[in-house]
């Protein structure tokens, strides 16, 4: 079992388990304002993030694990 241990010690600032229902979200949310803007042709289609706000989403930036060595750090 290679990967049944965290190999880099960096650990998100959170109670949630996972962004992926928040990135669900964000694309459906997305998709729907490119469909519409395709279907009334219109020309100027928005980016993800002029349609969705990372900063409401559940996780809050990283932290590295306190018990981190010198060695683990420079990595």
């Amino acid at each position: 079992m290679s990967r049944s241990k965290n190999k880099t010690k960096i650990y998100g600032n959170t109670t949630a388990s996972s962004e992926k229902e928040n990135k669900r979200d964000a694309n459906r949310k997305f998709r729907r304002v490119v469909k519409q803007k395709v279907k009334s042709e219109e020309m100027e289609l928005p980016e993800l993030r002029e349609v969705s706000n990372v900063w409401c989403f559940n996780k809050d930036g990283k932290r590295y694990n306190p018990e981190m060595t010198e060695k683990e750090l420079r990595k």
